[in-house]
């Protein structure tokens, strides 16, 4: 199962972030039938994979918003027109999967700066993104930015992904000490982002985990990591299993700490077939390198169609796949 929420926090004007869980399967629409299916128009294969993104925007006049929905739009539009990888994996196709998950970011970054250039009131919006790819027994994590994707397993909580902050570099350099790391005036300031004020190509961060039963996987804003470190993650949820309930309790775990930012939290616990020997974590990069608040949450199906028209039929539904 898998959930996702967002709040616009205590101080915010509006809310520039986005998320999106969805489970993603085949599906044939019937165009005509001698068949006896009562009107059924569509069939559903069974789910095959899960599809969770969070972005934070940047910039004034909406364009954060405009940047992060600009991302995770340009996202499934593309991976919904790249399905020949989507819904299966193995070892022999991994390598032309990663490659095409760094190019996918690296053109919605290009989709960013060319609308950004259209509209001098938007110009310099960016966004972070962080997105999983869940196809059992991986997850996949493409991200830019400084919003987080953590993996939470048997009590202890790794992060997936590195923050694209100065600070980070800084203590990666030996010029900051990692204690100072949270508190330092560079920790806000992103070198890597889609959109923004970039010169040159997107940094594609891309990393592999294997998964077990049990895990729970959260990717989440900085509104809310900024309140927390891995530890007090694990306190606050490792006691839930309710995507639902997880969600709601961070929110509120950051709002009650100041809610400074825009809070979002994407939460997954899939499960596999069968249980797997090692209780250890293995994961890998794949490359070199002023109103009350309200909380907006939505899951989604998406679906292939089985010709070459990809469709975009978007269905509520709150429970996500078991694997």
């Amino acid at each position: 199962t898998a959930h996702g929420a967002t709040d616009i926090g205590r101080k915010r004007e509006s809310n520039q972030d986005q998320f999106l869980v969805a489970r993603l399967n085949h599906s044939m629409s019937i165009a005509a039938t001698s068949l006896q299916w009562g009107g059924q128009s569509r069939l559903y294969g069974a789910d095959r994979a899960q599809l969770l993104m969070v972005a934070d925007g940047m910039g004034g006049h909406a364009a954060g918003e405009r940047a992060s929905s600009i991302a995770v739009d340009h996202m499934i539009r593309q991976l919904l027109n790249n399905d020949q990888w989507l819904l299966q994996m193995d070892d022999q196709h991994e390598q032309d999967f990663v490659d095409a998950l760094k190019e996918l970011l690296q053109d919605t970054h290009a989709a960013i700066l060319s609308a950004s250039a259209e509209d001098r009131e938007q110009e310099g919006m960016g966004t972070t993104l962080t997105m999983a790819y869940v196809i059992w027994p991986r997850v996949y994590v493409a991200h830019a930015g400084d919003s987080r994707c953590y993996l939470i397993r048997d009590g202890e909580a790794e992060q997936l992904t590195t923050d694209h902050t100065l600070a980070r570099q800084m203590v990666e350099a030996g010029g900051l000490k990692p204690e100072d790391e949270a508190g330092s005036k560079f920790s806000n300031v992103l070198w890597n982002v889609l959109g923004g004020h970039a010169n040159g190509e997107l940094i594609a961060e891309v990393r592999r985990a294997e998964l077990q039963n049990g895990d729970t996987i959260i990717l989440c804003s900085d509104g809310l990591h900024r309140y927390l470190d891995a530890d007090l993650l694990v306190d606050l949820v490792d006691d839930m299993d309710d995507p639902r309930m997880i969600c709601e309790r961070l929110i509120e775990h950051a709002n009650d700490q100041g809610g400074e930012d825009n809070i979002t939290v994407v939460v997954s616990q899939p499960e596999g077939k069968q249980d797997r020997d090692s209780g250890e974590s293995t994961s890998e990069f794949l490359e070199e390198t002023g109103e009350s608040a309200e909380i907006r949450s939505t899951d989604i199906d998406i679906v292939m169609e089985s010709d070459d028209n990809p469709a975009t039929d978007l269905a509520a539904d709150e429970t996500l796949p078991e694997f």
